[in-house]
């Protein structure tokens, strides 16, 4: 009997959907999870996310989808700009289960997390980098012992891509993650 890898994902989801959105196409959350789970043995993957009332349903489908998610409260600005920044959750939540897990999936393009990146390979924690902007992610994370680990978004699109419905509305669709 072989034993059952438990990996984690620890994603940056801001930097995941707007790296993606830049290069022009969408992440199909829920498709993109069952990736993780078929590629990487991924067990529990922690969405780190700003967290804005009346997202509600957009948080159920991320926990139906088998995400667990990572709230950190937001600030809104006067003129309309959201912030959240995850990183110190996404830091934390795997320095916490770092003995629950066998190796973890880091996905982000976010420099700010070198250091976690570093101390998963140091300690032969890490799985993998995954990048969601090839064309632009942090210097940082370009490190030489990094790059063997580094896996870009880019390169499952086709397996991982929202496909387009024919009788959605072009125009506004209400999906925050949506223009």
């Amino acid at each position: 009997m072989t034993k059952e890898l438990n990996n984690y994902a620890f994603i940056d989801s801001q930097n995941l959907n707007l790296g993606v959105r830049a290069q022009g196409w969408e992440l199909d959350f829920a498709r993109f999870r069952v990736y993780l789970k078929d590629k990487y043995d991924i067990t529990k993957a922690f969405l780190c996310i700003g967290y804005v009332k009346g997202n509600e349903g957009l948080y159920k489908y991320f926990q139906e989808s088998g995400y667990i998610c990572v709230f950190k409260p937001t600030l809104e600005f006067p003129d309309g700009e959201v912030k959240g920044n995850v990183d110190a959750e996404l830091v934390l939540h795997a320095m916490i289960h770092i003995n629950d897990f066998h190796k973890a999936l880091i996905i982000t393009g976010d420099g700010d997390f070198y250091c976690l990146v570093e101390y998963l390979l140091e300690q032969k924690k890490l799985l993998a980098l995954m990048v969601p902007n090839h064309k632009r992610y942090s210097g940082l994370l370009k490190r030489a012992d990094f790059l063997p680990y580094t896996r870009f978004v880019a390169d499952i699109k086709n397996k991982v891509q929202k496909k387009k419905d024919p009788n959605e509305d072009k125009t506004s669709s209400g999906h925050p993650f949506r223009s």
